[in-house]
């Protein structure tokens, strides 16, 4: 499966921007990927679209999406906490605001804090306990077979909100986007 994206590129272009007042810090990163990445970054404006995921609440602006890969932009005013979930897909996080601390059960009273300018990789197979702090945002970047993670995505939305309007909002920009992809050739 070839993958376009590069985890250290990420790093790298997510650093650039760290901190910045939001609209600057939305608008750089999304700047330097269409640079980095041309064709690939979506050219509409931000759709900020809700997210319900193992109890973490934010909003989320979806900048790629294909059968492989997903790059968004993730995050909230305030705090929110809850479950990563399991996947088939690798997921890096890059702290651009705020702070990220996470717990895993083989380590349960031991927390990693996560700054901006940090990233940390949630490797397929593995769960974790996330607490996102006030204002904390994300560049979030996952490897694999996408399709596998939805039900985890769209999970809290179905069966806790009983709210399908996140569903189909989401669901109809991943399907814009990775049909995008699928006619230029990339899975």
């Amino acid at each position: 499966m070839a993958h376009l994206f590069e985890p250290e590129r990420l790093a790298a272009i997510a650093d650039e921007v760290r901190g910045a007042p939001f609209d600057a810090m939305v608008d750089g990163l999304v700047t330097r990927l269409r640079a980095r990445y041309p064709g690939h970054i979506t050219e509409r404006p931000a759709n900020w679209v809700t997210s319900l995921a193992g109890g973490i609440s934010g909003v989320m602006y979806i900048l790629h999406a294909s059968l492989s890969e997903y790059l968004l932009i993730f995050g909230a005013p305030v705090s929110s906490e809850g479950f990563s979930g399991r996947y088939r897909i690798d997921i890096w996080d890059y702290v651009l605001r705020g702070r990220m601390d996470t717990y895993y059960s083989e380590d349960p009273t031991s927390v990693r804090a996560y700054d901006p300018g940090d990233a940390q990789l949630l490797a397929r197979g593995r769960t974790k306990g996330v607490y996102l702090a006030p204002d904390t945002w994300l560049l979030e970047y996952g490897r694999g077979p996408i399709i596998t993670s939805l039900p985890m995505a769209l999970g809290d939305a179905l069966f806790s909100a009983l709210d399908g309007r996140i569903i189909l909002e989401t669901a109809a920009e991943y399907a814009r986007l990775t049909a995008r992809e699928l006619l230029r050739g990339k899975i």
